[in-house]
């Protein structure tokens, strides 16, 4: 197979919906080379031309050999959940080289489970997946991916954006190059950690938006719930180096009404479950991929206890979630939480740590 696959091929690290939506796009301008450890998926893409149903273009290909993948594929996009992401690095570190680019696609925080578990965390313990490939392996060049990029109307061929981020103008060009279409606009941005930051914050605003889906609420709860919820991302952000202007763009704003108002989100879903009465057991039990703001929210959550930062809404969205609390008075709670002004976030200092 792997002769078929010239040496200009780009990678893509991981086989899930955002994995093949990627591959999709990148086959509009390079040859693709797919990273599964999946053979059932290995088998369908490289002899049906299939992947989960999904109709791929005969210039992907599938393999589950690291070594072939960095040989043939000088930029990679990885894109697996944030659970997995260290340790998929660690596997791929004695491969990678300096000469690799790394553009992942993974919207939320490295922490280390056993340090999670005892709820005593700090910003010393959490990592972007940027800081994780940097820790963990010898690339320099790294971006991210950050957008509304609902992996279904993408393949349904809808147009949108994305914003590919990082502190070097070679990766913003090389990622606005591979994925730009005529459906699909790319966006530059040196705000890294911004942009990572967006995408990982604006899933938890979306599982309290689904929520109110949930309760059948209207579009006013709805729409302050996604401002208000901004806000809190921009806090957060801030607090951890990213600059404002990043929440306010496609990596923000843009991603944060598309995972907070669509049923293809996998967060909003999440949300509406429990807003209709589910357990947090029985969806995580049928969820077939991950809803990264049920884990992010987790994090958040002991991040603001131990250093004080104001967030109301994360705060019921986490005893609602893992503690099982009534939603209406958490609804209540929040109707009456003595906000300030409207908008104060643009002029306060850069954070809180």
């Amino acid at each position: 197979m792997s002769k078929t696959i010239p040496l200009s091929a780009t990678g893509v690290i991981g086989s899930g919906s955002f994995g093949i939506t990627l591959a999709t796009l990148l086959a509009e301008n390079t040859n693709v080379l797919l990273f599964s450890r999946h053979k059932q998926i290995i088998e369908d893409v490289n002899q049906k031309h299939i992947c989960n149903g999904i109709p791929l273009s005969m210039r992907v290909k599938a393999t589950s050999n690291i070594d072939e993948l960095v040989k043939t594929c000088r930029i990679l996009f990885p894109v697996v959940p944030s659970n997995s992401f260290r340790k998929m690095i660690r596997n791929f570190s004695v491969y990678l080289k300096p000469y690799h680019t790394l553009i992942h696609g993974t919207k939320g925080f490295d922490v280390d489970q056993e340090v999670l578990e005892q709820k005593n965390i700090s910003r010393k313990h959490v990592f972007t997946m940027s800081e994780v490939i940097e820790q963990e392996s010898s690339v320099v060049k790294i971006g991210c991916l950050a957008g509304p990029n609902l992996a279904k109307e993408i393949l349904a061929g809808q147009p949108t954006a994305t914003v590919v981020a990082s502190q070097f103008e070679e990766v913003i060009l090389t990622g606005q190059q591979l994925l730009g279409g005529s459906k699909f606009f790319v966006f530059g941005s040196y705000d890294l950690k911004g942009a990572e930051m967006a995408g990982a914050l604006k899933n938890i605003v979306a599982l309290g938006s689904g929520i109110l889906a949930g309760l059948n609420m209207g579009k006013n709860i709805q729409a302050m719930m996604i401002t208000r919820g901004l806000s809190e991302m921009i806090y957060f952000g801030k607090s951890m180096g990213a600059k404002t202007r990043s929440f306010l763009g496609t990596a923000g704003i843009g991603d944060l009404i598309a995972t907070a108002t669509s049923e293809d989100s996998r967060n909003f879903i999440f949300g509406k479950r429990i807003g209709q009465g589910e357990s947090f057991q029985q969806i995580m039990s049928t969820m077939v991929e991950v809803a990264e703001g049920v884990r992010t929210l987790k994090i958040i959550y002991q991040l603001i206890k131990i250093h004080k930062i104001p967030a109301p809404i994360t705060m019921m969205l986490y005893k609602i979630i893992y503690e099982g609390h009534d939603i209406s008075s958490a609804i209540k709670y929040l109707m009456n939480y003595p906000y300030g002004i409207d908008v104060e976030f643009i002029d306060h200092g850069d954070g809180f740590f």
